[in-house]
């Protein structure tokens, strides 16, 4: 597995070469992924929005959402983070979004969503995913490994 600062250095050359740019919506973990993606310098050139929206109203009101849809497939779902990577995609007017919802834990599981289940969504103008992950640890390494897995899942995308 690749280690983090080698995946950010290769994200980083790729996004700057190709001059492609990013907005990135999180949840579980937290702004994470927003700050790895801002941790060299010239980040500015690709990264463009970052949001973190844990809880389901700003979810709603800053990208639209629709609470019904929240209600019905639940917070931690893959149509949700579909929806968080393509809305902030659009709002921020990038070639990439990305979207990640899931339980860090340790409290918040249920039983159909244990701790550790996270979706990460990537979107672009060309194509979607949404991939489903079981990962385990400690709240702060679940969401590591999300925001790593994220980067993972970007990167072949960046042509």
């Amino acid at each position: 597995m690749l280690t983090m600062q080698l995946i950010i250095q290769q994200i980083h050359k790729l996004l700057l070469k190709k001059q492609k740019t990013l907005a990135v919506a999180e949840s579980c973990t937290g702004g994470l992924l927003s700050y790895l993606l801002t941790s060299l310098s010239g980040s500015s050139e690709y990264f463009v929005l970052g949001l973190v929206l844990y809880n389901n109203l700003a979810k709603s009101s800053l990208l639209g959402i629709p609470a019904c849809l929240i209600e019905q497939k639940g917070t931690v779902s893959g149509p949700i983070a579909v929806l968080l990577a393509e809305r902030v995609r659009k709002l921020a007017k990038t070639d990439f979004g990305i979207g990640i919802t899931g339980i860090a834990g340790p409290t918040g599981a249920k039983p159909n969503k244990p701790v550790g289940m996270v979706f990460i969504a990537v979107d672009s103008k060309k194509q979607k995913s949404c991939h489903k992950f079981h990962f385990s640890g400690s709240r702060s390494e679940i969401r590591k490994t999300a925001a790593l897995k994220a980067l993972q899942l970007l990167k072949p995308l960046i042509k």
